[in-house]
């Protein structure tokens, strides 16, 4: 215990005694600001988070809102798509109808112009086969006195229509 005596001893001593003091009282402080302000800083994160948390939820309340509406107007095109495609069925089945109705009609009409004509045809047919029978029997067996005496009677019959 001889080195209790030595001044050396004394000088590490108060030495360190002091850096002890300076030490509780300037790192004490430092140290409690440094967590003073690391807890400042966390109070404020978690602030911020809160503030985040809320944002979010009224994004995502928002946003389902929007899906629900996007939803319905999505429903609401699908059933104006689904009405407006069958009247437009309806309106071409009808237009077909018609269409179909007219061209039936116009077939009809051709049938009995063609029928008509057909009909037209025999009959100047016959009456060309008429006259060239009534021409040959007429060569065959008209005298001349007949002729005149057919001649006078139709010269008559035409004054009496005339008057």
């Amino acid at each position: 215990m001889d080195f209790i005596l030595e001044p050396e001893f004394w000088v590490a001593v108060s030495f360190f005694l002091f850096l002890g003091v300076v030490a509780y009282f300037g790192l004490h402080k430092k140290i409690a600001a440094a967590l003073d302000a690391r807890a400042a800083m966390i109070a404020k994160e978690l602030e911020e988070a809160k503030h985040l948390r809320q944002e979010a939820e009224t994004v995502l309340a928002d946003y389902r809102r929007k899906q629900g509406n996007a939803a319905k107007e999505v429903e609401a095109i699908i059933r104006l798509a689904s009405k407006e495609a069958e009247e437009l069925a309806a309106e071409t089945r009808r237009s077909m109808a018609e269409h179909f109705e007219r061209r039936m009609k116009l077939a009809e009409d051709k049938i009995a112009r063609a029928e008509t004509e057909a009909l037209l045809e025999v009959r100047a047919a016959a009456a060309d086969a008429a006259i060239a029978a009534a021409q040959s029997v007429i060569k065959a067996k008209l005298t001349p006195e007949t002729a005149d005496s057919l001649v006078t009677q139709g010269i008559a019959a035409l004054k009496t229509k005339l008057n």
